[in-house]
């Protein structure tokens, strides 16, 4: 009767682990996005600026 038991701790034990490690897959995208995103910032402000000139303008 042991043997089940230890058998569903460690499932459950995989489950949690397969679930923290797309947790840490999530936030390594959210960092890499948010990097991006400072580094090329002012440059998407510029473009975002022309557009709208563009489109306001003619």
């Amino acid at each position: 009767m042991y043997a089940p038991e230890v058998e569903g701790s460690a499932r459950n034990s995989e489950r949690g682990q397969g679930l923290v490690e797309y947790g840490l897959v999530i936030i390594l995208v959210a960092i890499v996005i948010v990097a991006i995103l400072a580094v090329l910032g002012p440059q998407i402000s510029n473009l975002y600026s022309r557009v709208t000139s563009g489109i306001g303008g003619t």
